[in-house]
Parts: C-alpha cells; structure tokens; sequence
C-alpha cells in the first residue's frame, strides 16, 4: 500500500506544479501595481511599488521561489492588502470554516445515506415518491435564494433577540475558533455556534440533501436487486438489519467517493455561506483576496486547496481498500 501511495504522490507532482504556474499566470494578466497606486502615480512610485511585492524580478524566479517556500512549509510571506503573514491568515480562518463545514458534511451525509435506504427499501411507494420530490424541489432552487429566504425567516422573523429561534443574520464570534473556550464554556460556546453558525449549517444541509439523497437512493435501489439481499431475506433477517448492515457496508465504496469528494470544501469553505454571513473563513477570505488582488493569499491559499484535493483523490483510493477487501492496490 505504501509503495502505491508514495507512487500516486510522485504522479501527482507535476500536476501540482502545473496547478502552481497556472494560479501565477492568470494571476498576473493585469499588473496589480495600478490598482493599489492608481492611474495617476509616476514612474518612480509604480518602480518602488513593484520591487515591493517583488514583481520586478523574472516570472521564472517568482515561480521558483514561491514552490521553494511551499517546500518548506514557508508560510511567511506577508499580505500586500492586510500587511499580516499569509500564515496568520490562514490558521485564523480554517477554524471558523472548519466550524460550518464539518457539521454541514456529517449531517448530509446521515440524513441523506438513511433517506436513501428509507426510499429504496419503499421504492415506488408513496413514501419514496413523497421524499423525492422534496429532493428533486430543493435541487431545483438556488442556494443564494436558501440564503436570503434563511436569513429573513430564520435570522429576521424567528431569530434574534426576541425571535423564537437562536440564529443571527451575520456576524462571527472569534472566541468559537479556541480550543480553550470550548473546553472552559462549553454551554456558552455552544449557544455563541448555534447563534452564528447554526443557520449557515442549516441552510447547507438543506441544499446538499437534495442532491445527495437522490445519489444515495440510486445506490441503494442497486443494492437492493443483489442476490445477498434475496438470501438475508431467505434466512429470514429483518428490515432494520438488511438496510443497516448488509446494503450499507456493501454500499461503502460509492458512500466514501462522495464523501471524500466534498472534503476539500471542509478547508476551502463555502464561498457564498461565508461572504453573506460576514464569516470570516477561507472562502470569504479568498473572495475578498482575489478583490483586493492580494497576490500572496490568493497564491497560498490555491496551493493549500490543490494540495487538499490531491491528497483527497489518494486518500479515497486507500479506503477503497480499507472498506472493501476486494479491492487491491497496484
């Protein structure tokens, strides 16, 4: 295993690399000089600005010395809008991303994996057609009307300070992002979540559900045409085992492959989510860094996210394996 491991890693290089030289290119179509100096500045000014943020050596040495930093888990290198260390940045906001995505990501998947067995197990049913079709509705509207919608009835009508339900519109308490303050008020850390991070979770659940439980039901309803289910009925299993332990275990490997492929958005954020609830995680912060043309966040945080995916794509191969004794990797 670790020798497919180590191989899958030296595959991946070269992508890696190409993914690097692609973020500087595009980057660099518009020269960012301009827009922090203005159409007025003079030469001298633009010259001064330019050595700066180290724009006036070759292309070639840029790139080079950016992936020797990435190499060296360097994360020094200061941003040009906040004048703050691209790593300070980044450990400030993976904690409050990490606050939304991974309770959004662990509820999707168990309320989704058990409507889908719920729905193949009655497939054609009232019941499978009726939880359908909430699913097929809630595939087909935006998630920026989820949003809106959330944020006027549950933030405005039913939330705040005399509302029914604890949710704020926006806003982000830093105290959530320490350890310590989860371990000395637990009760109050909890209320601080569920007053701002309780309605984004919501709202990602709600959206993710519809496309994951039609994927989940396709699964299942597959499961259910197996001989081993035909012979666990033989043998005189009930309905609860059939469903929760023979279909799910043998249903683990397109169970993982989407799970997997949504942990990525575990660091990069949701993008929308962040920037309408003013929370400061990874995707409002690379939203606002591509604004600003913040060169350096934008660069670090692409390779952060690129590194994630990779790694993600290998992961998911070994837990084939882990999941699934049949599957051998070579």
């Amino acid at each position: 295993m670790w020798a497919y491991i180590i191989r899958r890693v030296l595959y991946n290089i070269p992508v890696y690399l190409g993914i690097l030289l692609f973020v500087m290119i595009a980057l660099r179509v518009n020269d960012p000089v301009y827009a922090y100096l203005g159409k007025n500045a003079d030469q001298k000014q633009i010259e001064t600005k330019r050595k700066n943020m180290g724009l006036d050596r070759p292309f070639v040495v840029q790139y080079a010395s950016f992936v020797k930093k990435l190499v060296t888990l360097d994360f020094s290198a200061r941003s040009w809008e906040q004048e703050r260390e691209v790593k300070d940045i980044i450990t400030n906001a993976i904690p409050a991303t990490t606050m939304i995505t991974v309770p959004s990501l662990f509820l999707t998947a168990a309320i989704s994996i058990t409507i889908g067995l719920i729905c193949s197990f009655y497939r054609g049913q009232g019941v499978d057609q009726g939880l359908m079709i909430l699913a097929v509705l809630g595939m087909s509207i935006s998630f920026l009307v989820y949003i809106i919608m959330g944020q006027y009835i549950g933030g405005y009508l039913l939330g705040g300070e005399h509302g029914i339900l604890p949710f704020e519109i926006e806003g982000y308490d830093t105290q959530l992002s320490s350890a310590s303050f989860w371990f000395k008020s637990p009760q109050l850390a909890v209320k601080y979540w569920l007053m701002y991070c309780g309605l984004p979770v919501l709202i990602s659940v709600i959206v993710s559900m519809g496309y994951d439980t039609r994927f989940y039901r396709a699964v299942m309803v597959e499961e259910t045409g197996r001989d081993y289910i035909t012979t666990a009925r033989a043998k005189g299993a009930t309905n609860r085992k059939i469903m929760f332990v023979h279909m799910l275990k043998n249903a683990m490997i397109p169970i993982v492959t989407r799970i997997m492929i949504s942990l990525p958005f575990l660091i990069v954020g949701a993008i929308l989510t962040e920037y309408y609830f003013s929370i400061p995680g990874m995707g409002r912060t690379l939203i606002n860094a591509i604004n600003a043309k913040d060169f350096p966040v934008v660069e670090y945080m692409s390779a952060l996210f690129a590194a994630v995916v990779i790694l993600t794509v290998i992961l998911t191969d070994v837990l084939y394996a882990i999941v699934d004794p049949r599957v051998r990797l070579s």
